[in-house]
């Protein structure tokens, strides 16, 4: 008795790709492409409709991005595996969408045969990275986060409570290009890319106990 097909899920902005996607694994066999969707909205509501075993999923896309999606996906008890498709490796990308509960994370460079089996893998629970992410991943685990300067965690401390850019820049008598330097920084020093991401990690980290 033959194995059901994987049920296949392809999110991206761009009917390009998602035609050729959609095409690719419906010649393959053991796949069958339940749905295909054009922002990180619509891939969770295909989700809910449909549950697929897995959502080839891109990341920087107009409206809700992947990586929202995959966070939503998660806190609506999806049980399919996102795998990451996307032009981007840069540790703002790649940590995030990790951190989201992606179970993979491919370039889109990669060759037809190492998606397929990236798919397959991640059917299974198992994960899939390109080596550039890999390298990227295993870097992070080695190096220590560099510490956040006790400015820096002033202005976050701010943010945290609510406070603007603008109503920061008062309070700690700087300027509002400089609170927006202090941010950028700390997103980087995090591993993040948005205020919200950079406080729940400071949280996290217990960053905020020793200021």
């Amino acid at each position: 008795m033959s194995e059901p097909p994987i049920r296949l899920i392809v999110v991206d902005d761009h009917p390009i790709v998602r035609d050729g996607l959609r095409g690719m694994f419906t010649g393959e066999p053991g796949f069958e492409v339940v749905g295909v969707a054009g922002d990180g909205a619509q891939a969770v509501s295909l989700a809910e409709e449909l549950r697929p075993d897995v959502i080839l999923m891109d990341l920087r896309m107009p409206g809700t991005d992947g990586v929202t999606a995959i966070r939503r996906l998660a806190e609506r008890g999806s049980t399919a595996r996102v795998l990451v498709l996307t032009t981007y490796d840069t540790d703002s990308d790649v940590l995030p969408a990790i951190e989201a509960g992606a179970t993979g994370y491919l370039l889109k460079d990669a060759m037809p045969e190492e998606l397929v089996r990236a798919v397959r893998a991640a059917a299974r629970g198992e994960a899939a990275l390109s080596p550039s992410v890999a390298t990227r991943l295993l870097g992070q685990v080695r190096a220590p986060a560099a510490p956040l300067s006790a400015r820096e965690l002033e202005v976050l401390s701010l943010i945290a409570r609510g406070s603007t850019n603008r109503e920061a820049a008062a309070r700690l008598f700087i300027s509002e290009a400089t609170v927006k330097s202090h941010l950028l920084h700390i997103y980087a020093k995090l591993g993040v890319n948005d205020r919200a991401a950079a406080v729940a990690a400071a949280f996290e980290r217990g960053l905020f106990n020793r200021s």
